[in-house]
């Protein structure tokens, strides 16, 4: 059973996802947040599995809710679910930690499977928000000449020393899911299909002892 924890400031768009998730037998709705300030004081009292998380709520909104839940329970899997697409509040809310992004038009089958997908560990994502993630392009600005950004650099680099995404991510400050999208974009840009080939890219490119 997964254990949910609603988090938005409009009554009617919480109702409406109690009902449809009332319908899903491995999905138990543990808790309602008003707020971001609510929303961290249940997550760290209710322990859920996945919080579904609106951006724009009064007080504490729901980017820096994000924060210190992560911050405070790292096993806590939270999943933006708003109606912005902007860039900023993407890339905000993923380095916040948040394990994916799904926007309020999202159809409910899709909803599922994305509380579903972050349960499992994996990184739920509207099509625009994997768009904003992923648009590193080569001759960028801060790109090289491989069409790796500077961070993209960062990242391989550590990989290719052995690390772990979720010891890549401590290091450089970022969430785990970024680290994702990062070398899903080094492994397109590289054209390879796994860490070991990205880690010997990294040794041809002088990358592997620190980072660029």
């Amino acid at each position: 059973m997964i254990r949910l924890l609603l988090a938005d400031d409009h009554v009617l768009m919480r109702a409406g996802l109690r009902q449809l998730l009332a319908t899903v037998a491995d999905i138990d709705v543990v808790g309602e947040a008003t707020d971001g300030e609510q929303a961290v004081e249940l997550a760290l009292a209710l322990r859920p599995d996945v919080v579904l998380m609106d951006l724009s709520m009064p007080g504490v909104d729901g980017i820096e809710a994000t924060r210190r839940i992560v911050a405070a329970a790292p096993g806590i899997r939270v999943v933006g679910l708003t109606s912005f697409s902007d860039r900023e509040r993407i890339v905000a809310m993923v380095d916040a930690g948040a394990k994916g992004y799904l926007l309020k038009d999202v159809d409910p089958d899709e909803l599922v499977r994305g509380v579903r997908a972050a349960f499992r560990g994996e990184s739920p994502l509207a099509a625009i928000a994997a768009s904003v993630l992923l648009r590193a392009r080569t001759g960028g600005p801060g790109s090289s000449p491989q069409g790796l950004t500077d961070r993209e650099r960062e990242v391989l680099a550590l990989l290719a020393t052995g690390m772990s995404n979720r010891s890549i991510a401590t290091t450089l400050g970022i969430s785990e899911a970024t680290v994702k999208v990062h070398l899903t974009h080094i492994y397109q840009a590289l054209a390879v299909g796994n860490r070991t080939a990205a880690a010997l890219h990294a040794h041809r490119l002088g990358l592997a002892a620190r980072p660029a």
